[in-house]
């Protein structure tokens, strides 16, 4: 047995630390990694019975792409299997064998996209995170889950773990095989537990709406997300951390490593701030101190020089470009009825929530309950509500819980202002 596999001492303030740990049934198998060997898990899957569990390894924090570096499968009659999609960068063939079968995914979002680079592509998903969260568990992490529904312990110590590495360490193969091991019971137990609470038929929609969903389309100005922003205060600098980010980041795309081990946040933030005159001011700020942002020196003072020299209609405006409405904090100030349709509707929709033990995001995704307040229709009536919500990716059991609350919302008015 090897050390991973070795039971711990129970921590003494894991409320789980009675529970027996998760271990793999069948052992752990070999890493699929030719061309026999897939040969092999194809016609084994193929042959299987039931739906899927699958799950998937990236590399975040390590490296720039969000490629799938492990793919863990397991299915009634084939077992487990651990294939390195690196060797062969297209999976398709195993993708073609399950592509009937259901595919239970934890936290489908993450890894549906990394999955379809290798040509996997479900046809039916259960999503078992998302079930999770209808049911109205605190927690929906997988180990959560199955603490809580199952009755095992899993172990959590490498989900950080870079897994671009080869070869794969074998405590690391024997937790990612563990994010499969006991998928279909969860699964199994959750859809029980969905149809007693008459949630079933959500579920099925919310399952739907992840394989509708359009692929996500690349933010504006991605480099307004640098950690750090709040303390940028003027354009001139703002330009600096453009011009930064935008060095790092193609940098980082060329050696596949993730840009914050290239230049971390921090750097980019100090520098903007400090707004150095010249190379050798900037190799003294703290943060540019390390060999990794020292490395590219030369690039990060041509950025920022670059930046000090653009003329002002060129700067970067304050402020993130976004076509919704104001952040509501100021629409007491800017709309009071607006305001006011805002808090009503909140009220009612979190009143609804609370009654079906329903994350408040999950029963109305809280940007279209805003854009709804802030612009509501000239004739807000039920129906023409409920097709504003459709509009806006709403579900059908989304709108039957929540269109006529906010239709009575629409018309709530803020309250008069007492005469001086």
């Amino acid at each position: 047995m090897s050390p991973a596999e070795t039971q711990q001492p129970p921590v003494p303030d894991d409320p789980t630390a009675h529970l027996p740990l998760l271990e793999l049934r069948d052992g752990l198998s070999e890493v699929v990694d030719t061309g026999i060997a897939l040969t092999d898990v194809v016609e084994a899957f193929q042959s299987g019975s039931g739906p899927v569990a699958v799950d998937a390894e990236r590399a975040s924090g390590y490296r720039y792409s969000h490629r799938a570096y492990l793919v863990q499968l397991r299915r009634e009659g084939a077992g487990s299997a651990l294939v390195d999609p690196i060797p062969f960068g297209d999976l398709s063939a195993l993708g073609d064998a399950i592509v009937d079968a259901e595919w239970i995914i934890h936290a489908a979002n993450q890894d549906l996209a990394c999955l379809a680079e290798v040509g996997m592509v479900p046809r039916k998903v259960f999503d078992t995170e998302l079930a999770g969260r209808l049911l109205g568990y605190p927690k929906v992490g997988l180990a959560s889950l199955v603490s809580e529904v199952l009755g095992y312990r899993m172990r959590k110590e490498h989900s950080a773990a870079d897994w671009s590495t080869r070869p794969l360490p074998g405590p690391w193969l024997i937790y990612a095989a563990l994010d499969v091991e006991m998928l279909i019971e969860l699964r199994n137990a959750i859809e029980a537990e969905l149809r007693r609470e008459g949630k079933w038929e959500w579920a099925e929609q919310e399952f739907a709406a992840i394989l509708s969903a359009p692929p996500r389309e690349p933010k504006p100005d991605p480099w307004r997300r640098t950690s750090g922003m709040h303390r940028v205060r003027n354009r001139r600098s703002l330009a600096v951390v453009r011009a930064l980010w935008e060095a790092r980041d193609q940098i980082a795309e060329a050696a596949d490593i993730s840009p914050g081990r290239i230049l971390p946040d921090a750097a980019i933030v100090e520098a903007a701030s400090a707004m150095p005159a010249d190379r050798d001011t900037l190799q003294r700020l703290t943060a540019f101190k390390g060999r990794g942002a020292h490395r590219h020196m030369r690039t990060w003072w041509e950025a920022i020089d670059h930046a000090r020299r653009l003329p002002d209609s060129e700067l970067p405006k304050q402020g993130p470009r976004y076509d919704g409405p104001p952040p509501a904090r100021a629409w007491a100030d800017r709309d009071p009825d607006a305001a006011a349709r805002l808090s009503a509707a909140r009220s009612a929709v979190g009143e609804i929530a609370e009654a079906h033990r329903l994350p408040t995001e999950n029963l109305m995704a809280p940007d279209t309950i805003r854009r709804l307040a802030w612009s509501p229709p000239s004739d807000p009536s039920l129906e023409v509500v409920s097709m504003f919500l459709r509009d806006h990716g709403a579900r059908e059991w989304q709108i039957g819980l929540t269109a006529e609350v906010l239709t009575d919302a629409m018309a709530a008015e803020a309250p008069a202002k007492p005469l001086d």
